[in-house]
């Protein structure tokens, strides 16, 4: 797997550890929703969840879900998920300082575009 792809995998991974620590009780189509990937995308990533032993899915009689079943983080779970945050945060800072170069690069070739244009006018 390429270290993009991995990325990303790492990324949802956090992302929908995050939502099911907050709101256990989400139905897939409704953690799909918030993440904003298909539906059988998101089965796929809860089963790997699953085998890895970061969450385990629950039964519960008083769940909105019409399954009557909740997804709880592991204590395993919550450890990963707490590095994977971490990683995400490095990752987005660095992400961060990347484009606020290339802002600034931008900035200075605008700047002098216009004083250019300026001097020919």
């Amino acid at each position: 797997m390429s270290s993009r792809q991995a990325s990303r995998q790492e990324d949802t991974y956090f992302r929908v550890m995050r939502i099911l620590q907050d709101d256990p009780d989400l139905t897939q189509r409704e953690l799909a929703e918030r993440l904003g990937v298909s539906v059988s995308g998101l089965n796929y990533c809860l089963k790997a969840l699953i085998a890895k032993g970061w969450v385990k899915m629950q039964n519960f009689s008083h769940s909105r879900n019409k399954f009557g079943y909740v997804y709880i983080l592991t204590p395993h779970g919550i450890a990963q998920k707490a590095a994977l945050a971490s990683v995400f945060l490095k990752r987005k800072l660095d992400e961060y300082d990347a484009l606020k170069a290339e802002i600034d690069a931008l900035e200075l070739e605008v700047g002098k575009e216009e004083a250019r244009q300026a001097r020919n006018s």
